[in-house]
């Protein structure tokens, strides 16, 4: 919940560092015979005169979305582990803007950049009410888990305790754990003029300790690191009956109560934890004359040594400690953030992970789409695609038994000539990756867009793309200065005499994790002028053509912004003629300036807008004379909303693509849009909106003044979206 796309599966929620993220930023790529900027068509009237205050911070706005994932964890409505879920989303969320939102302004104030955000503010303003905001949620997040959260796991048999709550034979039994298996990891570091303050890695979880020597009564400082090779929570075994509860002990509780083994003959003063989290962007030049994958392994290991951008203490650290830590770590103490109780709440995963069904969500098991589903005589992928189109909606829709079965037919099919794919992020043990080598294997022509700037992934895609080079795939890192974010999937096959190709634009990643846990969807289909379309895409990102223009799909960097803006002013059109209009719109971010003026001014023509936005927007709803037609609500549950579509009512176009509103996605990324066009189909999108837009459905609403407002009031009659799209889906046989 995270960009998102940190991180547990269910959290690929990769921050949204969209429109301005800290650095001086060249104007994309040029491709000659490239179409100039949009422009509107609406009528000068509308166009002109915008207040200047038009925009919400994106920066805050995120914050607001993660106190929302925050109030799920406070939702005692929620089986009590899914409660505990979400604070460690709330908690790998966090850590990820600070590595790479609060990074960017940082570096931007620090190198004395005046660039202002689009609601005019400076970095350095951003970063106070960061700080302030940051504060407020911590703390607050520490209080749902030491007030709420963990007293209903105790009364569920699942404590977190403390070293003083165990009883001497639970304590005897740990110390024995401590000699045998923690102790001899462990390395106290010393500070003193003959040891330098030890490098403190990012995201690190360590206790600071002052120990005094009990001959010549000086103090002396030392750093301990919690080893993060282990699992944070040591699990006490009270006793081995059917009854035994299930007691967690903090890591660095055991640690903590063993301090004098580590520091024999010394009198432990004072211990606390604390906790850094470092700059974790970067840039990898592109235009110099290296292997683009030795760039990237080399900024890679830089990562490690950013600077520090966060510093989390316990809030029971003293004064004297603190001051040290700042001087010695070189942090500011406005980058200070007090914590009560455990730092570092994404270790509840590990709580998490305790088998009691009872205390999760009931299981949820995607089902075959009815186009796919099993007959007397099964049909080929290919066989169901020439009968028409198919829309797959994830996680409610199985990707295995879709998405992933196409590319496996297509694979084993020897009548397939070449497959070509992108691939953003994937899974460890991809079954995507498995049928790309088997297809080369078995002779075919096999083209692989690996996208190894993927922030968090970077790794373990290159790691994936030269299993990929070694096996005979054709491998490119697509174009220089974009990353190639869209989700598709070519395939060309023989069928007699003619040459048939088979499509997937989705908006969603190939990964077959994620999809039982993200809400994403993707259109399969044959049609020839989608195939040539794609076609050209690969062309383009493989070799070296100047392609622009598509026939059915918008495409990013050029296309997008320009398509949708375009589609928005025919609505405005419409409406001033008197006819009908209206504009719906899901995604994850909306903070492109000229997307917003365009919904802007069609809201001033009289154009109902409606917006489903999961995380971070930046348009003001509901202002008088601006945007009285435009209604912003936010969605979050247990699956992640992460697909992007668009209505345009007057037109009656449905699309869905891979790119939200953001500058990163329309002006540095290759995206793609496709336009779903069979009756059968954008129903199916319509009824999806209905759902969505639904009164009755449990939602955040934004207001005018950049405040989310739970929605239906409690009480009143409440649907739940996903929950409601599961029955659908059960009931329907799909």
């Amino acid at each position: 919940m995270s960009n998102g796309e940190a991180v547990h599966p269910n959290t690929d929620v990769h921050v949204e560092d969209g429109s301005r993220d800290g650095r001086v930023l060249a104007p994309p790529p040029t491709i000659p015979g490239a179409p100039p900027a949009a422009t509107s068509t609406v009528p000068s009237a509308l166009a002109d005169g915008l207040p200047e205050n038009r925009y919400l911070n994106r920066e805050l706005s995120w914050l607001d979305f993660n106190s929302r994932v925050l109030a799920l964890a406070e939702d005692t409505s929620l089986p009590l582990l899914e409660r505990a879920k979400f604070l460690a989303i709330f908690a790998s969320n966090l850590d990820e803007f600070f590595m790479v939102r609060v990074a960017g302004l940082k570096r931007r104030d620090e190198t004395g950049l005046s660039v202002r955000s689009a609601d005019g503010l400076s970095p350095r303003e951003q970063l106070s009410l960061i700080a302030t905001r940051t504060q407020e949620i911590s703390e607050k997040a520490a209080r749902v888990f030491l007030d709420s959260v963990r007293p209903a796991l105790a009364a569920e048999g699942i404590s977190i305790i403390k070293w003083d709550e165990l009883t001497d034979d639970d304590r005897d039994r740990l110390s024995v754990h401590f000699q045998d298996q923690i102790f001899p990891v462990l390395t106290p570091l010393a500070v003193d003029h003959a040891h330098p303050f030890p490098y403190i890695s990012g995201l690190s979880l360590n206790l600071a300790v002052t120990v005094k020597d009990a001959l010549t009564g000086g103090e002396h400082f030392a750093r301990v690191k919690v080893p993060d090779n282990v699992g944070r929570f040591v699990r006490v075994r009270r006793d081995e009956t059917p009854s035994s509860i299930d007691a967690f002990l903090p890591l660095e509780d055991l640690i903590s109560a063993h301090l004098d083994m580590l520091f024999p003959g010394m009198e432990i003063v004072e211990h606390h934890a604390f906790r850094i989290t470092r700059n974790a962007d970067f840039e990898v030049e592109e235009d110099r004359d290296e292997d683009l994958l030795q760039a990237l392994e080399r900024e890679l290991a830089r990562r490690r040594f950013g600077s520090p951008v966060r510093l989390e203490v316990a809030d029971d650290m003293t004064e004297h400690m603190l001051d040290l830590l700042l001087r010695e770590l070189d942090v500011d103490p406005g980058d200070v953030i007090q914590v009560p109780g455990l730092l570092d709440l994404s270790c509840l995963w590990q709580v998490y992970a305790v088998d009691r069904p009872a205390l999760k969500d009931a299981p949820f098991v995607p089902a075959t789409h009815p186009a796919f589903g099993e007959r007397e005589t099964p049909k080929s992928v290919f066989s169901t695609l020439r009968d028409g189109d198919v829309l797959v909606h994830h996680p409610y829709d199985s990707f295995s038994t879709s998405v992933q079965r196409f590319i496996e037919q297509a694979a084993a099919d020897p009548q397939v000539l070449a497959i070509k794919q992108t691939l953003y992020r994937t899974s460890g043990d991809s079954p995507i990756v498995d049928a790309l080598i088997t297809a080369a294997e078995a002779g075919k022509q096999v083209v692989a867009l690996v996208e190894i700037k993927a922030r968090f992934d970077e790794q373990a895609n290159i790691k994936w793309a030269r299993k990929l080079e070694k096996a005979g795939v054709h491998v490119a890192y697509g174009l220089v200065g974009l990353k190639t974010h869209c989700k598709t999937c070519l395939v060309v096959r023989r069928e007699g005499s003619t040459i048939r190709r088979y499509c997937h634009i989705g908006t969603g990643n190939y990964h077959p994790k994620t999809a039982r846990l993200y809400e994403d969807i993707g259109l399969l289909t044959a049609a020839p002028e989608i195939g040539a379309d794609l076609t050209d895409l690969f062309n383009s990102l493989t070799g070296y053509s100047r392609k622009t223009q598509y026939r059915n799909l918008l495409v990013a960097p050029y296309g997008i912004r320009r398509g949708i803006i375009e589609r928005i002013d025919g609505e405005v059109a419409r409406a001033l003629r008197g006819e009908d209009a209206g504009i719906r719109l899901k995604a994850n971010a909306l903070v492109d300036e000229q997307v917003i003026d365009a919904l802007y001014r069609a809201s001033q023509a009289g154009v109902p807008v409606q917006i489903v936005v999961r995380g971070i927007c930046a348009l003001k709803p509901g202002v008088p004379g601006l945007s009285e037609n435009i209604h912003v609500r936010s969605i979050l549950g247990r699956f992640l909303e992460h697909s992007r579509v668009l209505h345009f009512r007057g037109a009656d176009e449905y699309w869905i693509a891979s790119a939200d509103m953001m500058h990163r996605n329309l002006d540095r990324r290759v995206e793609a849009g496709v336009q779903v066009k069979d009756p059968r189909l954008t129903t199916q999108l319509g009824d999806l909106f209905d759902s969505a837009l639904d009164p009755r459905t449990r939602c955040w609403v934004l207001h005018l003044d950049g405040s989310w407002v739970a929605s239906p009031a409690h009480g009143e009659d409440v649907r739940e979206h996903q929950e409601a799209l599961m029955r659908t889906r059960a009931g329907s046989g799909s």
